[in-house]
Parts: C-alpha cells; structure tokens; sequence
C-alpha cells in the first residue's frame, strides 16, 4: 500500500466553514513539529504530481551527436 493510498480522505466526517478563516488551521498546523509538516508536504507532493517513490523508473540519457558533413 502507497503512502497516498493509507492517506484516503474520509468522506463520513467533515466540516463546514469560511474560507477566509485560517485561524484554526494555523493553530493546527503551528502544533506539529516540524517533521510532520515536511511529512505532510511530501504527502500533498506526492498526492499532486502522483508521484511514487516505491516505483522504479528509467532513466533517460541523451547524447548530442554532431553530424559529419560530406
């Protein structure tokens, strides 16, 4: 299981509010420690751009071949 699969939104609990009130969630996020906001940045990161860090890729190696003229 990805670290975005175990973070799934849980659509029974939710709450209602004003967009413009960041009170609360500055409170919220001035409560963790640093590592758990960098935590919760990878996550948002990962979630964004779909992004797997257990996936494998390729990788890519261009050469620039000048050719001959004759």
């Amino acid at each position: 299981m990805s670290v975005v699969d175990a973070a799934r939104l849980d659509r029974s609990a939710f709450q209602i509010g004003a967009l413009d009130d960041d009170r609360e969630e500055a409170e919220y996020w001035r409560a963790k420690s640093p590592e758990e906001r960098m935590e919760a940045l990878e996550l948002m990161r990962q979630i964004i751009y779909g992004y797997d860090p257990a996936t494998t890729r390729l990788q890519r190696v261009f050469e620039v071949v000048e050719l001959e003229r004759g």
